[in-house]
């Protein structure tokens, strides 16, 4: 089976092809780009795809990041997936950003905690248990204060591989800092994830935000006044 892997929920656009049956990825293309991400994720497929000698037609399933992070990186990325889904008659897999994270940092079995920058105090945060490498949630993915993530790990009492793009913000003797190269967003734990997850059609296949949308907000305060 050949998985392609793409992630646009944060500043990183990026790809991977995974191929499960050797159990290699096949190619793995990511930048980090001020430039929106309709303009660079497509290209990276075909490019990816034309580096590994392959088509769209050798692929066995796509899988997304469905959030949280960028609502509109989220957007493009899961309207992508839709769209080449729809004309390739293939499954799709929405995997939790978070979970994607922690699938590509964790490397033995243990604790990795995935952790991204929301705004001001507030992070998106999940804690996964690894075992001969898939991966369970202990903590649930969600929206938490900075202060209560960090009592919640420190209540764990074992040591937890920390990261995301706001891993930094949480240090401890029981803290260990993912490596840079693995820390954001590549599109390789999509892939891994896919593995153990139920494929979805197109239909099915939705963003997550983990909370509400500025419409959504702006619609509850003028229905509270």
């Amino acid at each position: 089976m050949r998985y392609l892997g793409m992630d646009t929920s944060g500043s990183v656009a990026a790809v991977a092809l995974y191929d499960t049956e050797q159990d290699i990825f096949l190619s793995q293309q990511c930048l980090y780009t001020k430039k929106t991400h309709s303009q660079v994720i497509l290209p990276l497929v075909e490019r990816t795809l034309q580096d590994c000698g392959l088509t769209p037609s050798d692929l066995d399933g796509i899988a997304v990041a469905v959030g949280p992070g960028s609502y509109t990186g989220l957007r493009i990325g899961v309207a992508a997936v839709k769209a080449m889904a729809f004309a390739l008659h293939l499954p799709c897999f929405g995997i939790s950003t978070l979970e994607s994270l922690a699938y590509q940092a964790a490397t033995a079995d243990g604790l990795c905690s995935a952790v991204m920058k929301a705004r001001q105090n507030l992070v998106y945060a999940g804690l996964y248990q690894n075992k001969n490498g898939k991966l369970q949630s202990v903590v649930k993915d969600g929206l938490y204060d900075t202060t209560e993530w960090a009592g919640i790990l420190q209540q764990q009492a074992v040591s937890i591989l920390m990261t995301g793009d706001a891993a930094m913000q949480f240090t401890g003797e029981t803290m260990m800092l993912a490596p840079a190269a693995v820390r954001l967003q590549n599109a390789t734990g999509l892939c891994l994830a896919a593995r153990y997850h139920e494929p979805q059609t197109p239909e099915q296949l939705e963003a997550n935000y983990l909370q509400l949308v500025k419409a959504e907000k702006d619609r509850q305060q003028r229905a509270s006044i």
